[in-house]
Formats: C-alpha cells, sequence, structure tokens
C-alpha cells in the first residue's frame, strides 16, 4: 500500500506543490497512491503521540510512504528525528520524491544521521532568510480533490469534456484549472521526468561538521 503525507509549511510549500510534486513522482515510477493525508495539525505544544500524523503512520505499518522532502515531517531536527523512529519503528519505507531517495529502517546509519543534518541546514537558512508564500505558489483550488483523477484521466487521453462529466463539474472551470496548473505538460512528462537523484552517498556527504561550518565562512571572507 503507498500512502502520501502532505504538510503545508509557509516556508517551503504549500499543500498544491508538494501534492503536485507527489503525483509526478507516483506517476513516474508506477506508484498508486491509496490514501491521502493533508497534516493541518498544530505541532506546538503537543505531545508526538498526539500527533493526528502519527497515528495515522500507525494505522499504515508496512507501508510505502510518499512525502515531498524532509522538512515535511516538522519544523525542527528533534521532529523530524521523532517522525522517523515512529515511521522505521512501524517499517514504513518513505519516498522523499523531490530528491528521489528512499528510506527505511534497513537504511545505514550515516544516511539518516545524514537526512537530518541536511535538515538542520535547511532550517538554519531558512531562519537567515524568511520568505512568504514560495515563488511559483498557487493558491488552492475547489479541484484540487481531483488532482490525482485528471491527471490519470490526461494519461488516458480524455478530453476536458469527459473529464468534466465524470467529476461532475464545469468543463470551462476545469479547462482553466488544468491550463493553469500546467498538468497536461505535467502529466506528460511524469514518465520521462528527469528529476535530479541524491544518492546516499550524496546525503553522506553533503553532512557539516562544526569545524567544516567554520572553515567555510572564513572562506567567504577570502
Amino acid at each position: 500500500m503507498a500512502i502520501a503525507y502532505i504538510r503545508p509549511d509557509k516556508n517551503f510549500e504549500g499543500a498544491y506543490e508538494q501534492l503536485k510534486s507527489i503525483m509526478s513522482y507516483a506517476l513516474a515510477n508506477g506508484i498508486e497512491i491509496s490514501e491521502k493525508f493533508i497534516d493541518h495539525t498544530p505541532k506546538k505544544d503537543q505531545e508526538p503521540e498526539d500527533f493526528e500524523a502519527t497515528k495515522f503512520f500507525r494505522s499504515h505499518a508496512g507501508s510505502t510512504l510518499l512525502v515531498a522532502d524532509v522538512w515535511t515531517f516538522g519544523n525542527s531536527v528533534e521532529e523530524i528525528a521523532q517522525a522517523f523512529s515512529c515511521l522505521f519503528k512501524n517499517d514504513i519505507t518513505v519516498h522523499f520524491v523531490e530528491k528521489s531517495i528512499v528510506a527505511s529502517k534497513q537504511s545505514s546509519a550515516m544516511f539518516v544521521l545524514g537526512l537530518l543534518d541536511n535538515a538542520r541546514q535547511l532550517f538554519k537558512k531558512t531562519k537567515q532568510k524568511r520568505v512568504g508564500r514560495p515563488k511559483g505558489s498557487k493558491s488552492s483550488s475547489k479541484f484540487d480533490v481531483y488532482l490525482e483523477e485528471i491527471m490519470r484521466f490526461i494519461q488516458e487521453g480524455k478530453s476536458v469534456s469527459e473529464m468534466a462529466r465524470t467529476l461532475g463539474v464545469s468543463r470551462s472551470s476545469l479547462k482553466d484549472y488544468i491550463e493553469s496548473r500546467e498538468l497536461k505538460q505535467l502529466a506528460g512528462d511524469a514518465f520521462n521526468a528527469k528529476r535530479v537523484v541524491t544518492s546516499e552517498e550524496d546525503v553522506i556527504n553533503r553532512i557539516q561538521c562544526p569545524d567544516e561550518t567554520e572553515q567555510c565562512k572564513e572562506g567567504a571572507h577570502i
């Protein structure tokens, strides 16, 4: 079973951007997503076991999980480490679709530590330069709930009229949605998607020790 977890974050990506990346990855890799969970639950001042996401993961033990990137699991390295512990304990294999890498309880300790350190570096950069809505971010639409079906219909060669009849929606509104989201191009390129594939070695090599960080700063002033 393949499931998708989406957590909108103002500093990174909204729900639509994550869903689009996940759908493209799933299509390219022949993965059929059976369930999606969009997490709008605030995590502040809550215990990990109280998170709706934690309950969701526990109820899908042994599944394949698709997420946009490591930051999806929290706003700090500690939160992400807790999420990893829960996921791997429940034998869930995680696909980080934007990097095209996979992590599971069989992954090496260095690889998992590398993912955590990559997240640490990312949070540090984000803290230094806060951003609002990401460039190119789309506002939500009532058609977002049909995104998976729409992309499948496009792959099957259905016309906008056929899709609108099947979904019971306005043809013109659906046409505008497909064009504004560039879904035909997305679906058409999905199976030939050329992603930047990050290997376990790449992740490990990006780990920064404290002394390396200082050397980078010193080098910047030379």
